[in-house]
């Protein structure tokens, strides 16, 4: 087998996930335009948030999880990966079957533990059915996360991040044709979403079987190997529920804020731009790269993944999240503000933004630390610091929702995720040298530290001296612009200069196979 090439690997994620993102944020533009903040936009919002959810238990966020690492470990050791795989493949089918069945059925009682707070209103009753429509997106896109799985250990990565790309695709084509035709634009939004999951399975399910991996649909068996990543999997699963929780605090606290369930969705949008491209590049490509170095003994290799991996992300995380946080107002004002969507929004949305944008560089962490533990079968201990990670997001969204309001489960949300960095940071302190951070990541971390900080001043500069094109409805998409430009070219500069990074790195990270 031919090893992953760790930052070409990261690139071909990071880009189609940057492609992917552009399209969502295209797709929540439109839905801002359409929707606004109002009882329509909330409801779907919620609908739409509850099989995403439920699928983090499933499939990204805990089975993939416990079922990547041992199938890139049958790969390198030559073993029946494509038996495993189609095993597993046909246990999270039947499972999932029920679980659909059941969660249509009990939409009500979902709808109300997701947003208490639309209860005797008319948000509650279309959540509810939009929520029936959409449900069975669950059965679908988990066995999505699946195959990409396969995909991704075997190398292949470009297959597995074009999928998100063509659900936007499909939302934006959805929104345009109600738009033309006058359908009702709620059901068109949750008639789209079971739809796009098709298209998704269909995809994936194509790419895999040219890779070479067939899956015959069948009744499951429970194999002895089934039964070893169902005892790994379950901490991870509860993992995901601990975290899911905290979401699921957040929104309850935002439910009863009118509009705060949107201003905290299209904030997540945004903020999720860049936690997307780099995040789930990153965490995508390390979890199989050490795995498969764990299983060949190749400490040396999982070092240099670990510390290349992570150095990468935080060049590009720190400047985003610096960003983020200095430009937030001017960023929802031109990309958010149109049609249905006021300044009042405007303003609720980019404080959640702000927020956000303190803790982007803990929840990349998060995909960076995690693949260690994942690579050595240890779900255990990140559920345990899932654990202490919820107490605090609970303590803080709660405590602090009659002092700032809806703000609070953002706020809860940052803080709680740097509280689940220091956790899995300390945790490694027990593993091997490839969790280590090596000299050139310790000379460099403080470097890119003092270049963001740079940009920031620039972005801080810039927004005063281009209020005025900022503020006109005519030149405020040219004044962004020259902002983001000005912060790039500031951040660059600065980070050639400092030493934070050297193009010489980058033409070698590409030629080399990581």
């Amino acid at each position: 087998m031919q090893p992953i090439r760790l930052i070409r690997s990261i690139l071909t994620v990071g880009g189609w996930t940057l492609l992917s993102r552009g399209a969502g944020f295209a797709r929540d533009v439109m839905m801002a335009a359409y929707l606004g903040a109002g009882p329509v936009a909330e409801a779907f919002l919620i609908a739409f948030s509850l099989p995403n959810m439920f699928r983090r238990f499933f499939a990204e966020g805990a089975f993939n999880m416990a079922f990547v690492p041992m199938f890139s470990k049958k790969l390198e050791a030559g073993e029946d990966a494509q038996g495993f795989a189609r095993d597993a493949f046909n246990g999270l089918a039947a499972v999932l079957i029920v679980f659909s069945i059941l969660g249509t059925l009990a939409m009500p009682w979902l709808v109300w533990l997701m947003a208490s707070g639309f209860v005797g209103d008319a948000r509650f009753d279309l959540a509810v059915l939009f929520g029936r429509i959409s449900f069975v997106y669950i059965l679908f896109i988990s066995l999505v996360a699946l195959l990409s799985g396969v995909l991704n250990a075997f190398g292949r990565f470009t297959e597995a991040s074009f999928v998100p790309v063509l659900m936007n695709l499909m939302f934006i084509a959805a929104m345009l044709l109600a738009d033309h035709w006058g359908w009702d634009m709620g059901l068109t939004l949750a008639w789209t979403v079971p739809l796009t999951g098709i298209a998704q399975l269909a995809f994936t399910w194509v790419s895999a079987h040219r890779a070479g991996f067939r899956f015959t649909p069948g009744l499951p068996r429970l194999t002895p190997e089934l039964k070893r990543l169902a005892v790994i999997a379950a901490p991870a699963v509860l993992a995901g529920g601990v975290v899911q929780i905290n979401l699921l605090v957040g929104r309850q606290v935002a439910s009863f804020t009118e509009g705060a369930v949107a201003w905290l969705s299209y904030a997540d949008r945004l903020y999720q731009l860049p936690l997307g491209v780099v995040a789930i590049a990153v965490g995508t490509v390390l979890l199989p790269d050490l795995s498969r170095r764990l299983r060949a003994g190749d400490a040396e290799g999982g070092c240099a993944s670990f510390n290349r991996g992570t150095e990468f992300a935080l060049f590009l995380t720190i400047p985003a999240a610096v960003a983020l946080v200095v430009i937030a107002l001017p960023l929802c004002e031109v990309l958010f503000q149109r049609g249905a969507f006021g300044p009042d929004d405007t303003a609720a949305t980019a404080l959640a933004l702000a927020i956000y944008g303190a803790g982007l560089p803990a929840f990349v962490l998060h995909k960076v630390f995690q693949p260690l533990y994942y690579a050595r079968e240890d779900t255990r201990s990140p559920f345990r610091f899932a654990l202490w990670s919820m107490v605090v997001n609970a303590a803080i969204a709660v405590g602090l929702l009659p002092v700032i309001g809806f703000a609070a489960a953002a706020l809860a949300t940052t803080l709680s995720g740097w509280i689940m960095v220091l956790q899995l940071w300390l945790g490694t302190r027990k593993m091997g040298d490839e969790a280590r951070f090596d000299p050139r990541f310790r000379t460099r971390l403080p470097r890119i530290l003092i270049a963001s900080a740079l940009m920031g001043a620039v972005l801080w500069g810039g927004m005063i001296l281009l209020g005025p094109m900022l503020g006109s409805r005519g030149w405020r998409v040219a004044g962004l612009a020259l902002l983001v430009g000005a912060g790039m070219a500031s951040y660059a500069m600065a980070a050639l200069a400092l030493g934070a990074i050297r193009l010489s790195d980058l033409k070698s990270a590409l030629r080399r196979q990581r």
